[in-house]
């Protein structure tokens, strides 16, 4: 093993002092900046990373089991009481610059943990407990992804489906922009794509694609059993929904505009739409 030297003491246990940055115990910190090598290690490894202690409180008490945590060694009292009621948990502790060396960035938070994943989800199940749900198709910024999650748990809406190719709800980015509330809205993936569009219309939802296009039905608009069962899908930022999800939707909807704008971010709409329905 490399590296280490130095213990600090914490409440409940013993914090290990990190000074070498290619020490093996902190593996899973390394290079978050590269999102290529992150997307390829932490899926199939089956962890994520949360930054930041609301993050990190809110993953705990959601109940994701924590794999390990890294901590700015100035900061460690305030995870004392968390590490405390977790000694199972590995609690390493390190000097910024180090941390920058592993992370690739200046962790001005302080506070990083790395994370299991839970088990996928299925489409069914969560289709079946809900009455209102957002679907994304394509959308692969991260931080666009947590926004939304953001959004669709402050606003009531009961899960959130995926296409394929959307970004990882549980990328650090995601978690970050989300604050923690991507853990508090299940989400599943939707596949095939658009086909699976056809569950969530045999599950009783009205599947209502977002767009700009003049000739959709305005937001304020919607009957009350368009509204009853919702399924919001929104496409990615710029090109929006493909036309074979405009054409598997059920309506086409729009959020109206004025002094010529034509469109919103996907983040914004998210949140405008899921206040209408909810």
């Amino acid at each position: 093993m490399a590296g280490g030297g130095g213990r600090s003491s914490t409440v409940g246990g013993v914090a290990e002092l990190i000074t070498d940055p290619a020490d093996s115990r902190i593996a899973d910190y390394r290079a978050l900046t590269d999102v290529e090598l992150r997307t390829a290690f932490e899926p199939p490894h089956g962890l994520f990373i949360a930054e930041g202690e609301l993050v990190l409180r809110r993953a705990a008490r959601a109940g994701y089991r924590l794999r390990s945590m890294l901590v700015d060694v100035k900061r460690e009292d305030m995870l004392a009481d968390l590490a405390a009621g977790l000694p199972d948990v590995p609690v390493y502790t390190a000097a910024p610059d180090v941390l920058e060396q592993v992370t690739g960035f200046h962790v001005h938070r302080g506070i990083l943990a790395s994370v299991h994943r839970p088990p996928a989800r299925e489409p069914g199940e969560l289709l079946a407990a809900a009455r209102r749900v957002v679907i994304l198709e394509d959308v692969n910024t991260h931080t666009n992804v947590g926004a939304i999650f953001r959004c669709a748990a402050a606003l009531g809406m009961d899960a959130v489906l995926l296409s394929p190719s959307c970004a990882d709800p549980l990328y650090r980015r995601s978690v970050r922009v989300s604050m923690g509330e991507v853990f508090a809205v299940p989400y599943a993936r939707l596949e095939p794509w658009p086909d699976a569009l056809g569950l969530v219309r045999e599950a009783g939802f009205t599947v209502l694609a977002m767009t700009p296009d003049p000739g959709a039905v305005s937001l304020r608009e919607l009957t009350p059993d368009q509204r009853d069962r919702p399924a919001l899908l929104l496409g990615a930022e710029g090109p929006g929904l493909s036309r074979k999800a405009l054409t598997a939707a059920d309506v086409a909807v729009r959020i109206p505009m004025h002094h010529g704008v034509d469109s919103l971010n996907v983040a914004a709409a998210a949140a405008v739409a899921c206040y209408a329905l909810g």
